[in-house]
């Protein structure tokens, strides 16, 4: 009969689905927890000390400012501030295109030695840095954002790793900053931390794969010029790799700055950083040979292309767990786990909007947050879209 064809075939069809759950249920574990323990132990195994000490070539400190008025003022007087020689320390503002008074509040700082330069038309942070490039004197360039406050120290940490000959490109850390309890900041503290743990394995192993762009540097003699819609957070980093050269982690070397603490600027953000890093991975693609580049092609695999495909593996996870329901209560669990993650994740969302904001929360609604922002760059990519400009905290 028509019924027992259509039992037999869904029986027939339950190895694949069972199959096809555990592959992606271990994609998932391998993204988030697999990978870490894997750069734990290489650096546990073979690691790679850096030879870090006492040095002070000059140094270029490049900012990119799009109106920025109300917070420029702080972010120069608190780099003008920093422990490094003054002599030694170039400092240069590219005004984006601003209209508020953001050129103007540069220019007050003009007798302290801040170069003012002003890019015509907006054309976004990547394009603002080639061309300060032109005008930078500095032996290292060191990135800032134009609301970014270092610690007074953080600039000789980072630059002392580059006393290693090795060393081509060094990020420190970045703590943000939750001053409203809001639960988008605290997922993004905590979102951070393991990023920076991750970072900190990598480091001591090899190099690392991604950094934080609003406190990193990098030899003058590495910076290749980029395109305007390339995320110099990445492709700078990897163009250093690919050349030989070491990415390391300065934990040392501390950055804060405020977090996002509307959920709409945070996905904004995540959504635009997300699509540039994907672009940046088809572009640089020949990184992922491993007969090539070795245990650096596993790490970007493993820490980017892998991460961006999570929300994909979890979806799929979902689904198969949501079918094989009939098989065992291994799937009914998997299912009813996923359910309750997903609860979580909407009711810290409704949380966050009725200014009510839950800690146990933060998590899972920062995690479909984030995974969501990398599903909706992923179809942009898809479409053929490219981003580079972006107004300051609205992602």
């Amino acid at each position: 009969s028509n019924s027992t064809g259509r039992g037999e075939e869904a029986r027939s069809m339950t190895p694949v689905l069972e199959g096809l759950f555990w592959l992606l249920t271990a994609s998932v574990l391998y993204v988030y927890c697999g990978y870490p323990l894997l750069v734990f132990l290489a650096a546990r195994v073979a690691p790679r000390p850096i030879r870090a000490q006492a040095y002070e070539p000059t140094v270029s400190l490049l900012i990119a400012a799009y109106n920025e008025q109300a917070h420029i003022g702080p972010t120069l007087t608190n780099k003008l501030a920093l422990d490094y020689p003054p002599e030694r320390l170039q400092i240069i503002v590219v005004s984006d295109g601003s209209t508020d008074g953001t050129d103007d509040t540069v220019r007050e700082h003009a007798a302290d030695g801040v170069t003012l330069l002003r890019q015509e038309p907006r054309n976004g942070k990547t394009s603002a840095l080639n061309l300060a490039l032109r005008y930078a004197t500095g032996d290292i360039l060191v990135f800032a954002d134009a609301n970014s406050l270092y610690d007074p120290s953080a600039l000789r940490h980072l630059i002392s790793n580059f006393a290693d000959p090795e060393v081509g490109y060094v990020t420190g850390t970045l703590a943000y900053l939750n001053p409203d309890g809001s639960m988008t900041a605290d997922g993004c503290s905590t979102y951070m931390r393991y990023e920076n743990l991750i970072r900190t394995w990598e480091s001591a192993s090899g190099s690392l794969v991604g950094v934080n762009g609003g406190i990193d540097a990098v030899r003058k003699g590495l910076y290749e010029p980029m395109h305007a819609d390339d995320l110099p957070d990445l492709v700078l980093p990897l163009k250093v790799v690919a050349k030989g050269y070491r990415v390391v982690y300065e934990p040392r070397a501390l950055l804060r700055e405020v977090a996002h603490a509307n959920a709409r600027d945070e996905y904004r953000m995540r959504t635009r950083v997300s699509l540039r890093a994907i672009w940046t991975l088809s572009d640089m693609s020949e990184l992922l040979s491993i007969r090539r580049h070795g245990f650096y092609a596993v790490q970007l695999l493993s820490h980017k292309v892998l991460r961006y495909l999570a929300f994909f593996f979890m979806a799929g996870t979902f689904i198969t767990a949501a079918l094989l329901w009939p098989v065992g209560w291994v799937y009914r669990l998997a299912f009813v786990l996923q359910v309750a993650f997903a609860v979580a994740a909407l009711m810290g969302y409704a949380a966050e909007r009725a200014g009510r904001p839950s800690r146990l929360l933060a998590m899972p609604y920062y995690f479909v947050l984030v995974n969501a922002a990398a599903l909706v760059a992923f179809c942009r990519f898809l479409n053929g879209k490219r981003h580079r400009t972006w107004n300051p905290r609205l992602g």
